[in-house]
């Protein structure tokens, strides 16, 4: 017992320091993860972030003892569960770093049982099967199923399972025949913490390729409003300027004005006039 209690105390030490040391911390779930991807996702991590992994009363404590001395991190107690919980700690951007652990997430082949991330459908098409009872395995998992050309092949388009719906262990076994792999192994963040700010995943999930066509478009918008209200900015003066001495030369040549601008054109206009005259006259 006195052993257990100083480890407790020396793992709460170092998780309460960890936590109020670090500039960004986040909890994430392991639930499901496998212990050998867990260590491949910390080797991959080595240099970008830390993992610690404890019950969860021991993480919501040590966060509980760091909230002292960093506001708002005390709601970061509210994504913790009872298990299978870690703590992340890093000095990387909050949106980079969600960006890192979601590329370190690989396919992962369900058993049975798992809760379904998404629709799980199969494609209708060939596969590498030849026939044999393979065909009824699929059949039994719902897969539409046949032998045509001496080929096993799935006759049309199915889906098996719906998001949020458990996934059978008939379905899982075929998936994985199939080489199908429905579920993601990877650090699951909950949310992440920085300068008094909490980050939960509906936030850190940006599309990068969407934020930036978003920005161009609000950007070009923009623009083409503060051009037709005349509204000028370092963006906007050059365009408006140019408009203005454009519409400045037409009015100018339309009214007859000689400037420094304009004089050969008027010259010009009026001798093509003055040729135009003559040839009437001759012709009269």
């Amino acid at each position: 017992m006195a052993h257990t209690r100083e480890w407790k105390e020396k793992n709460l030490a170092m998780l309460s320091s960890t936590i109020r040391n670090s500039p960004v911390v986040g909890i994430a779930s392991i639930r499901g993860l496998p212990a050998s991807q867990f260590q491949q996702i910390r080797k991959k991590l080595y240099g970008v972030a830390e993992i610690h992994v404890s019950r969860g009363t021991l993480l919501k404590r040590a966060i509980e003892l760091a909230s002292g001395d960093r506001n708002g991190l005390k709601a970061l107690e509210d994504e913790i569960s009872n298990d299978q919980t870690a703590i992340i700690s890093s000095k990387e951007n909050p949106f980079k770093l969600f960006r890192t652990l979601e590329k370190n997430k690989t396919p992962l082949a369900a058993k049975g049982g798992e809760i379904a991330p998404a629709d799980i459908e199969v494609k209708a098409g060939e596969t590498s099967f030849k026939p044999g009872p393979v065909v009824g395995e699929l059949q039994r998992a719902g897969i539409p199923a046949a032998i045509e050309s001496g080929k096993v092949v799935i006759k049309k388009d199915k889906l098996l399972v719906k998001a949020g719906d458990p996934i059978p262990p008939a379905i899982a076994s075929a998936l994985t025949k199939l080489e199908i792999y429905p579920l993601v192994a990877g650090l699951d963040v909950k949310a992440l913490f920085e300068g008094g700010l909490i980050f939960r995943k509906d936030v850190l999930k940006v599309d990068d390729q969407r934020t930036i066509q978003d920005i161009a478009s609000a950007s070009s918008k923009a623009f083409a409003v503060a051009l037709k209200a005349r509204y000028f900015t370092d963006t906007t003066v050059r365009f408006l300027l140019s408009d203005a001495h454009t519409k400045a030369v037409g009015l100018s040549i339309s009214a007859g004005i000689p400037t420094k601008e304009t004089v050969r054109l008027l010259i010009s206009r009026a001798a093509s006039e003055a040729a135009a005259l003559n040839d009437r006259t001759k012709n009269a």
